[in-house]
């Protein structure tokens, strides 16, 4: 299945946000949000994921149709990465480490503001690395 770039970028828009929203409050309940909108882009696809909804009918109806689409598994990979990110980053904040709750959540938010800001998906990346590493065994 093919994506729209758009969708996922303005996704990292959104978790950019709310990372640093994490990052401003220690809030371990909203990280704990965000890792399930992580968990449901990854393990459902993106078309469930919740940003990819307010996408795809509040956003991209404003918009002309994209110029060019992508690969969905890329991006899924990378939902994936973030939620293992968040995910300890939860852990840390229910074990009482506030400080690794803090530094996972940054390490998330630093991703996310690659992507959003630049269009520099890590987890994107990651997985064309590992695509390559596989096929040359």
């Amino acid at each position: 299945m093919n994506v729209d770039p758009r969708g996922p970028r303005f996704g990292a828009v959104i978790t950019t946000v709310v990372l640093a929203v994490v990052l401003l409050t220690a809030s371990g309940w909203l990280l704990l949000a965000q890792t399930l909108v992580f968990a449901i882009g990854a393990l459902a696809g993106l078309r469930y994921a919740p940003y990819g909804f307010l996408y795809r009918h509040l956003v991209r109806p404003r918009l002309g149709p994209p110029s060019r689409t992508e690969a969905e598994a890329p991006p899924r990979f990378a939902q994936g990465v973030g939620m293992v990110i968040a995910g300890i980053g939860c852990i840390g904040f229910v074990a009482g480490s506030t400080t690794a709750g803090m530094i996972f959540t940054a390490l998330a938010l630093a991703a996310a503001f690659l992507n959003a800001a630049f269009d520099l998906c890590l987890g994107c990346q990651m997985y064309l690395l590992i695509q390559r590493i596989r096929l040359a065994d």
